[in-house]
């Protein structure tokens, strides 16, 4: 059974159609990745599922429990969290605070010191930051501590939008690089990644979204050695 099914996702704004029924799954543990084009529509598709985004029509199931009309709140507290594109981290706030944001769905305060100690372990420095200002942080110490802050409400899914997003190669490296430790805990991963090389490289499954359209599917490593996704994504 899988962990995540998206079945006949529309999604449109105004007389636009974003999504044009797309379905898809994620099982428990993969990495998949949904790799196409700016404007393809990938991030509407996690808004859409995370319940940040009206659906216009079609399914959200999440652990065999409907979440299509959920709201986002609700959702974070089943065990889902999502990572935003631009790390919209709350900039007047330290890192600190940003991080018991993450927690907010949970009320037991060891387990909280317990949460927050294991984030620190993973990300070093935002513990040397932890009374800085989340605004004055570099770009990429913002996405560790969006990432952070989602690892705080414990979540069994975690989605990803453009984590690497205007970062130097050797962030990109290190944010991956805590991807897949993230996976390896067991925490399942839905990645949205203009970067497709990357996302392909480590993702089980990914799929290939065209204005709206699901267009491909398949194993990662095989898609990447498809002629037609070489073209359009890998840059070869």
């Amino acid at each position: 059974m899988a962990m995540l099914e998206v079945k006949d996702l529309e999604v449109n704004y105004g007389v636009i159609k974003a999504i044009k029924g797309v379905s898809f799954e994620v099982n428990k543990g993969e990495v998949i990745s949904l790799i196409g084009a700016n404007g393809a529509g990938k991030t509407s598709i996690l808004h859409a599922i995370s319940g940040l985004l009206n659906k216009t029509n079609g399914t959200v199931r999440f652990e065999d429990t409907d979440i299509t009309n959920v709201p986002a709140h609700r959702i974070v507290a089943m065990g889902m969290a999502h990572v935003p594109e631009g790390r919209r981290v709350f900039a007047q706030l330290t890192v600190l605070e940003n991080l018991k944001l993450g927690a907010y769905t949970r009320n037991d305060k060891n387990e909280l010191e317990e949460t927050l100690n294991m984030v620190y372990e993973r990300f070093p420095r935002l513990k040397e930051r932890k009374n800085q200002l989340a605004g004055t942080l570099s770009g990429g110490e913002q996405q560790m501590l969006a990432m952070g802050r989602a690892l705080m409400s414990h979540p069994r899914l975690i989605l990803m939008d453009e984590p690497s997003m205007g970062l130097s190669p050797i962030l990109v490296e290190e944010i991956f690089s805590i991807i897949r430790d993230i996976s390896a805990e067991g925490v399942t991963v839905l990645l949205v990644e203009q970067n497709a090389k990357k996302a392909l490289s480590i993702a089980d499954r990914a799929y290939v979204l065209e204005t709206g359209n699901i267009t491909l599917e398949g194993d990662a490593k095989e898609l990447m050695n498809d002629e037609s996704v070489k073209k359009a994504y890998l840059g070869e």
